[in-house]
């Protein structure tokens, strides 16, 4: 349950709703950069829906305009999103709610070299990081990109908990939003309010996916 947004989950769409626009900083495919929205769209995918040579830019681009969602920013994943994760930290002005979905099949590390370096087995599915991160807080540029690196810091200290190796996916995506108006915060670091809640929502949705993840896993190579 959130506190800042509204979740819908009707495969194969997960949808979060805030009650007015947001902005929201991310990469996403069709609307990366700084924009203004009031939804954050998973689509579900599968291998059949992306073959060698379609534009998933076009692809996602289409099936949100054919869902009325054509201003939302919009996230891919082969992850089952019936299977996210929400976790929230902090109160009052201070409060983040993060909502996740998580899949390992494309985890990547780093070698000694710094080169990525492949951690999943091949015949685990495909699936992808992508991560929804709201605070109640308006932030400014500096504060919102700064909220970024909290992030993404705290969802990989999460993937690297009881021993993990993997650091992230090589298609994960970040979203980071905040109320538009009022005064903003100009700091978002691990020595702030906001920046404190955001680590701790990272983190805990980020654990909370990978644990129902690697049970997954575990049920799945059962004989």
């Amino acid at each position: 349950m959130s506190r800042l947004f509204e979740i819908a989950c009707r495969p194969p769409w997960l949808l979060a709703r805030f009650g007015s626009p947001q902005r929201i900083v991310s990469w996403s495919l069709n609307r990366p950069g700084f924009v203004a929205s009031d939804t954050v769209a998973w689509l579900q995918v599968k291998n059949a829906d992306l073959p060698i040579g379609l534009d998933p830019k076009r692809f996602l681009e289409s099936r949100l305009v054919d869902e009325g969602l054509a201003e939302a920013v919009g996230l891919m994943t082969a992850r089952d999103i019936r299977e996210y994760a929400v976790a929230s930290a902090g109160e009052g002005v201070y409060a983040v709610d993060t909502l996740v979905t998580l899949g390992l099949g494309n985890a990547v590390t780093l070698d000694p070299t710094g080169r990525p370096v492949a951690v999943a087995r091949e015949a685990e599915p495909v699936g992808t990081i992508n991560a929804l991160v709201a605070c109640s807080q308006p932030l400014g540029d500096g504060a919102l990109l700064e909220a970024m690196s909290v992030a993404t810091a705290a969802r990989t200290a999460a993937l690297l908990a009881d021993d993990g190796r993997a650091i992230g996916t090589g298609t994960d995506c970040l979203a980071i939003a905040c109320p538009m108006g009022g005064t903003p915060d100009i700091f978002a670091g691990l020595h702030t309010e906001i920046g404190t809640s955001i680590a701790a929502a990272v983190y805990r949705a980020t654990r909370e996916g990978r644990r129902v993840w690697e049970r997954e896993q575990v049920a799945a190579r059962r004989p």
